[in-house]
């Protein structure tokens, strides 16, 4: 699903990523952990091309969206992050968080569609009748659309537990419920993979474990995760590989009972031994 080749990232004169190869297929869970300032962030942050990659490839479904002239944000339709912040609109109730990028994306389709048919049908009238061009069928409203994006919402809010807070602020929930939703908004938009930059980084020891069952029933489900975290159980728990990321390289690739019991990389000896207590 996701092949990133050679992956590197500059701020000014400083090296954030060195030379990142890494092959994600579809289903995989993916922890990568490392120290501070190691570039995992950046590392995930690039794979959306929020950050901009200074040189290498990402290759998402067969396309290079590291390349300039692709349309990003069509691509990232398919590809959910979750922040560690949260990121939800404090000025929008939690189900108009989840609906607003379906709404958005699927109404903007609309409008083109019409903008399309609508040129099609003044160039047709120059067309002879075997050389008129089909108009794009349009099966659907703005209504419609809104309709069926609460319906998903409220389906994706009974399934975390949180259907009678459907209509409050965010601002009124705990950190714990802000991540779920924040994970369910992600979910809203049928994502092939999701990102997770440090999701429980932000929360409460006792928040921690309702947003980590929440990771561990979409694993079960087969989504694609690539998760940021310094959640070492969570880590030899659910993933199927965990990378160790130190100098903006990847020192070390293997699945979790050989990486936390067989460790061969010196630098993430030293990193285990300070974090598995």
């Amino acid at each position: 699903m996701i092949d990133v080749i050679n992956l590197q990232k500059k701020f000014g004169d400083t090296n954030v990523l060195n030379g990142i190869n890494v092959t994600i297929e579809k289903g995989d869970i993916v922890v990568v952990i490392g120290p501070s300032g190691s570039g995992k962030s950046t590392f995930l942050r690039c794979l959306n091309c929020m950050e901009d990659p200074t040189g290498g490839q990402i290759i998402f479904n067969g396309v290079d969206i590291a390349d300039m002239k692709v349309d990003i944000n069509v691509h990232r339709r398919h590809m959910g992050m979750v922040f560690q912040h949260f990121n939800l609109y404090n000025n929008k109730t939690v189900i108009q968080n989840i609906m607003l990028a379906p709404v958005h994306l699927q109404c903007q389709d609309l409008r083109k569609a019409k903008r399309k048919n609508a040129w099609m049908k003044f160039t047709n009238i120059f067309r002879s009748a075997t050389k008129k061009k089909e108009l794009i069928p349009i099966t659907t409203d703005k209504a419609t659309i809104k309709k069926e994006a609460r319906e998903q919402a409220e389906s994706l809010l009974k399934r975390i537990g949180l259907l009678d807070k459907a209509d409050v602020y965010p601002s009124t929930l705990s950190g714990g419920q802000k991540q779920r939703v924040a994970i369910v908004r992600s979910l809203a938009m049928n994502p092939d993979v999701i990102l997770f930059d440090e999701p429980t980084s932000a929360l409460d020891p006792e928040m921690v474990g309702e947003v980590l069952d929440l990771m561990k029933s979409l694993a079960k489900e087969g989504m694609t995760m690539i998760i940021v975290t310094h959640e070492m159980g969570f880590a030899k728990e659910v993933a199927n590989r965990v990378l160790f990321i130190d100098e903006g390289q990847i020192l070390e690739s293997a699945p979790p009972a050989e990486f936390f019991g067989n460790p061969k990389n010196p630098r993430l000896k030293e990193f285990l031994s300070k974090v598995l207590v």
